[in-house]
């Protein structure tokens, strides 16, 4: 089922989604029925058109924008929580400069920012992310980075998780077992709105910490000019995905 929801949504999200739209559309385009033919290249224009308007930075500035309504973590709720928890954001497999596998951008911009919160307030920190596609866990990897590139060891590691729930099921034991109710969330900032109400379920009284929140454009040509697509995929893989967890609530 894991695997299966990691294909749809790579198949629904650009490019794959738009560039299979309109490669429909050019097939249908071929079709001798006028009706059919014209529908077909409207379909491929409009799916062309839709994957350059998503590489707008304007655009994909609108998509991520209602996914970050936690603001910077404050210094009173850093002070009132009892431990950190950083979430994984991906791995680097294979890298050929560390000699095997190791934390990815993501994660790494998510650990640079737990790091700084732990030496500013003492707490103990919880890393944790699985293997879902092989590889060693990423859990682990987090520990190893923690501790070779900010000289920090974390007290929990979690590392059989798939996914965001599961990073709240699997690491709440943990949490509990030590008597730990409140906690700093660590993640991009448009992945807490997902992951925070997660935690919540399991108990925690959570402190959002978003980290690589939107900063307001450099010059508004930047804005037009299309270079953003990657950063619309991960907005509307948020958006899916908190769609996903609503529709599960419901059910």
């Amino acid at each position: 089922m894991f695997l299966l929801k990691k294909i749809l949504v790579a198949l629904v999200l650009p490019p794959t989604g738009p560039v299979l739209l309109a490669l429909f559309g050019i097939w249908l385009s071929r079709s001798k029925r006028p009706f059919a033919r014209n529908a077909g290249l409207t379909l491929a224009v409009v799916a062309l058109l839709g994957l350059l308007v998503l590489a707008l930075p304007a655009v994909s500035r609108a998509l991520v924008a209602p996914l970050e309504p936690y603001p910077p973590l404050s210094a009173a709720r850093l002070r009132a929580a009892q431990a950190i928890v950083v979430l994984g954001g991906g791995t680097y497999h294979a890298a050929p400069e560390y000699g095997g596998d190791t934390a990815g951008t993501a994660t790494m911009e998510r650990l640079r920012y737990g790091a700084r919160l732990a030496r500013a307030s003492g707490l103990p920190l919880l890393v944790t992310g699985g293997a879902p596609f092989g590889g060693r866990p990423e859990g682990e990897l987090m520990r190893e980075a923690l501790e070779a590139d900010f000289r920090l060891k974390p007290r929990w590691v979690e590392i059989a998780s798939r996914d965001t729930a599961e990073n709240a099921s699997l690491s709440a034991p943990l949490l509990q077992a030590a008597g730990i109710k409140r906690i700093v969330l660590v993640s991009h900032a448009r992945h807490l709105p997902r992951a925070v109400p997660l935690f919540e379920q399991q108990g925690f009284d959570v402190a959002p910490a978003p980290t690589i929140l939107q900063a307001p454009p450099a010059s508004w040509i930047n804005e037009l000019l299309p270079g953003s697509l990657n950063t619309s995929r991960e907005a509307l893989n948020e958006h899916f995905g908190r769609f996903v967890y609503y529709l599960r609530e419901k059910s």
